[in-house]
This record gives structure tokens, C-alpha cells and sequence, in this order.
């Protein structure tokens, strides 16, 4: 237990480390700094996506599946591993961006992927396969498998077409889609399906069909709104459309079965986490009807001539989503503890931030000028967010309940 909780403090060094990443990417547009800016995007990406969110979903999986098997001398190594490819990239992108020393930590990373996803199925015990939550974390490993093909077709791709093709743009789209709707939903998903199994809240079988197979296949179909930028022929908004309602519909199972039966809910989860719960629940079905709005012809167009609003969508995605889910799940195993005057000053944060990203956004549409003082609102959003974590940091590392 003690090695696992070092593992989720690591974690959440990582996204400290992001979250300044991204405070000097939001201060290039207020003060003069000397960096290249595209390297360090792709750093903070990096560290945010690899080191934050990868490190503390395994983390859990480990936990929840694999801590009782006294495997710890051999998930030590993998652990390891890991970290030096992680620092690699830390290392090397922000100075070079994608070059050989980046792309060699990069492709030891994934892996390292590969090397925890056999981990998980060789040791997992094979009475534990038969129930829902191994069925979401199988098939988000899966999907986290799937991904990695974007990036192994990149180095091909910028040989022979180079980075402006369409081609390249779309292998970095195949990769994200699957990281953030397949892999890290599904890993979620299966989380909290665990957690009500111990607690002997369990889905029932046709329900959780609905639930698994509309999420899986709308996780499948809505790739097709990542190719949208090429303006390709109606029947993939058609496909984008249906599979983000195949989404919004499983979600929605999902939400009726735990009002239906919040009395257990409530018995599961203390009143800090059940309210951390709902805010999940909101920013979920929140972000999939925003995706459904991009299956229109117009929205599609809006989202991609108007950079912001993808951005906007992505860190609603990943910074609301994602991130208060695993502080959820990490509070709830006692992996760290999620301090509450923290929890909600990143959630102001976080709030403020995507209002700002929206608003410019919209600013932009409507072809409007930006209310004076924008940037730096944004830099003090952004601040906001890396107190926050620097307070949920030394609370997590001074506190050991």
C-alpha cells in the first residue's frame, strides 16, 4: 500500500509539473519569454496525458487488481522503467520538441504500455474476468493498445508526406480520440463499476450491456468526427452522429442506474465525494453533448476554424472529466488524500479557465473584440490550478491516513 501511495503522489507531481508547463505557455502571451512555445505544448501534453493521468489510472488498476499478489518486486521494475522514459521526455521536448532523443523516450513509453497491458493479463486472476469492472478495464487497455498506432505511423508519415499532410494530423487525432474517449473513460468507467461491486451494488446484466456495448461502439464510431477537418462526405457525420448518441445514451443508463439508487450511493461514498461524484456526473454528460454538437455540419466547422473551442472541449475533457474522476478514485482508496479547500480551488480554477477559452471562442465567432485584460485573467485561471495542485501536493505528501 505505502509504494502504491508514492505512485499516486509521482502522479501528482507530474501534473504539477504540467501545470506550470502550462502557466509559462499562458504567460508567453503577457510577458516576453524565451522559449519555443511548440516545444513546450508538446511537453505539457506529454507529462499531462503519460505522466498524470497513465501513471495514476495504473496506479488504481494495479491497486484494485493486482496489490494482493505480492507482485511488487516485479511492478518495481516496470514502475521504473516508466519513470526514465517520462523523464526522458521531460528532459528533451522542451528543448527540442519531436527530434530523435524525444521520439526515442516516446516509443520507449509506449513500451512500457505494452509491458504494463501484459503485466495486467498475465496475473490477474481468472475468476475476476468474469465481472463488469475487468470487462471496462479490458477493453481501455485495449483501446490504449489501439491508439499507440497513431503514433507508430507518424515517423512514417513525416518521411514520405511530411508534417503539413492531412495524413499526419490525422494519426496524432487516431491517437487522442482513443486515449481520451476509449482508454481513459473505459479505465474510469470500469473503476467505479468496481467500486460498486465491493459494495455490493451491482449493475444488472441487460443494463450493463446498454451501458458497455453503446459506450463502446459510440466510442468506435465518434473517430469519425476527428476526420472532420477534411470535409469528408456526409455519411461520417451521419456515423459521428450516432455513435456520440450511442455515448450520450450509455451515459445516461449509467446516471439512471445511480439516482435510482443513491440511498446505496450514498452509503458507498462520504458527502465530500458523493458531491465530487455529481460534479463528474455534470461535466460527463456535459462534454457529450458537446460532442454531439460537432456531428452538425456548422458545429464541426465551428470547432475546427476556431481553435478554442477545441481546446476548450479537450481540457473540459481531460482537466474536468478525467482529473476529478482520478482525484475521486485516489481519495477513495486512500491513495492520497483530497484535501477539500484544495479540491475547490482547482475546481475555480478549472471553472475559469474554460470560461475564458470558451468565451474567446465565442468572441471569435461572433467576430467581437476580447474584453481588455484577457491574457492576463487567463495567466491568473491558469495560477489558480497550480496552487491548487501545489496545496493537494504537500497536503498529500505531509498527510499519511
Amino acid at each position: 500500500m505505502n509504494h502504491l501511495k508514492t505512485h499516486s503522489k509521482v502522479a501528482l507531481g507530474y501534473f504539477l509539473i504540467a501545470a506550470l508547463l502550462g502557466l509559462i505557455l499562458r504567460s508567453f502571451y503577457v510577458f516576453e519569454i524565451p522559449i519555443t512555445f511548440k516545444f513546450f505544448v508538446h511537453t505539457h501534453s506529454h507529462i499531462a496525458l503519460l505522466g498524470w493521468v497513465y501513471i495514476a489510472l495504473t496506479t488504481v488498476i494495479y491497486k484494485i487488481y493486482l496489490e494482493k499478489l505480492q507482485l511488487q518486486k516485479k511492478y518495481t521494475y516496470l514502475f521504473g522503467f516508466t519513470q526514465l522514459t517520462l523523464i526522458g521526455m521531460l528532459g528533451t521536448f522542451p528543448f527540442q520538441g519531436y527530434a530523435l532523443f524525444s521520439i526515442v523516450f516516446s516509443t520507449l513509453f509506449l513500451i512500457a504500455t505494452y509491458w504494463f497491458f501484459w503485466f495486467f493479463k498475465k496475473h490477474t486472476a481468472t475468476e475476476i474476468k468474469t465481472k463488469n469492472s475487468y470487462k471496462c478495464i479490458s477493453v481501455a487497455l485495449w483501446f490504449m493498445v489501439l491508439s499507440s498506432i497513431g503514433p507508430w505511423m507518424l515517423g512514417g508519415i513525416m518521411s514520405t508526406l511530411g508534417a503539413t499532410s492531412v495524413w499526419y494530423r490525422m494519426a496524432i487525432y487516431f491517437y487522442l480520440h482513443f486515449q481520451y474517449n476509449g482508454w481513459m473513460m473505459m479505465a474510469l468507467l470500469g473503476i467505479l463499476v468496481y467500486i460498486l461491486e465491493t459494495q455490493q451494488l451491482i449493475i444488472p446484466k441487460t443494463v450493463f450491456r446498454r451501458i458497455f456495448y453503446s459506450i463502446n461502439l459510440g466510442i468506435v464510431a465518434t473517430f469519425s468526427l476527428s476526420t472532420l477537418f477534411t470535409e469528408p462526405p456526409f455519411f461520417l457525420y451521419l456515423i459521428g452522429g450516432i455513435g456520440a448518441m450511442l455515448q450520450l445514451y450509455g451515459l445516461t443508463q449509467l446516471l439512471k442506474f445511480l439516482i435510482n439508487h443513491r440511498k446505496n450511493t450514498q452509503a458507498i461514498f462520504n458527502k465530500f465525494q458523493l458531491l465530487v461524484l455529481k460534479t463528474i456526473g455534470v461535466l460527463a454528460l456535459l462534454k457529450m453533448i458537446l460532442q454531439l454538437l460537432t456531428a452538425l455540419p456548422y458545429f464541426a466547422n465551428l470547432a475546427v476554424t476556431i481553435l478554442d473551442f477545441t481546446i476548450g472541449y479537450l481540457h473540459w475533457t481531460f482537466l474536468g472529466v478525467v482529473t476529478i474522476s482520478l482525484f475521486l478514485f485516489l481519495d477513495y482508496f486512500r491513495l492520497f488524500k483530497l484535501s477539500t479547500k484544495g479540491y475547490y480551488l482547482y475546481l475555480l480554477g478549472f471553472m475559469l479557465t474554460e470560461g475564458l477559452i470558451f468565451y474567446k471562442g465565442f468572441i471569435i465567432w461572433q467576430n467581437l473584440p476580447l474584453i481588455v485584460g484577457y491574457f492576463k485573467l487567463l495567466l491568473l485561471g491558469s495560477l489558480s490550478i497550480v496552487v491548487s495542485l501545489l496545496y493537494l501536493f504537500f497536503t498529500a505528501i505531509t498527510t499519511d491516513d
